[in-house]
């Protein structure tokens, strides 16, 4: 995005986890993005970031995209992405993988014999 205000560009709050590499340096941190747009997101996490830094963030669905810290205030930061990128991918919940494991537990479950119900038996 440019050097100019992009206060107006609508945000989405939303709670995930991504990464964040500091520039050059190759130090990764875990942030929470507290809210995201196509142009940039708020972070929160204890990472050392000053105004004007180079990092790159990597937000699940969306990938490594790059950019540069906006405003730091206590151990939150704006980040500005230095491309747009859309927002709905990034909300798009996480897909469960399959449990390889399931069909045969239904095989299982399908060959175990049950019990008919029936009165109790006191057993001595």
């Amino acid at each position: 995005m440019g050097d100019g205000d992009n206060r107006h560009i609508s945000r989405d709050s939303l709670f995930i986890l991504a990464e964040l590499r500091l520039g050059d340096h190759g130090s990764e941190y875990r942030v929470k993005v507290r809210n995201l747009s196509s142009g940039g997101m708020m972070a929160e996490g204890d990472v050392p970031v000053t105004r004007s830094d180079a990092i790159s963030v990597n937000l699940r669905k969306v990938g490594w995209i790059d950019g540069s810290v906006a405003w730091v205030e206590g151990n939150r930061f704006g980040v500005a992405f230095a491309r747009e990128i859309d927002v709905a991918q990034a909300r798009m919940p996480m897909q469960v993988q399959p449990d390889p494991q399931e069909p045969f537990r239904r095989r299982l479950m399908a060959a175990t014999p049950t019990v008919p119900a029936g009165p109790l038996r006191k057993v001595i």
